[in-house]
């Protein structure tokens, strides 16, 4: 698995996930659970994870829909 995306914004997650969703790439988001140490600020981001094999499409389809990836992978 490869970091697609990271984020404080749960709307681009959830958009994201969509578009990926919409064109057949599994995705997996991690540190969903991270609010229980926060307090439920939102200070820490949360990652969007895809296989090796489809990230070249999955960052085509965020750049394609506006959404710039923080991903370090």
């Amino acid at each position: 698995m490869k970091e697609l995306l990271r984020t404080n914004d749960i709307t681009a997650i959830a958009f994201a996930k969509a578009l990926l969703d919409g064109e057949g790439i599994d995705c997996f988001e991690m540190d969903v659970n991270m609010s229980v140490l926060e307090g439920g600020i939102g200070i820490l981001p949360r990652r969007l994870m895809v296989r090796q094999a489809d990230l070249f499409q999955a960052r085509a389809i965020m750049r394609d829909n506006g959404i710039e990836y923080e991903g370090r992978g």
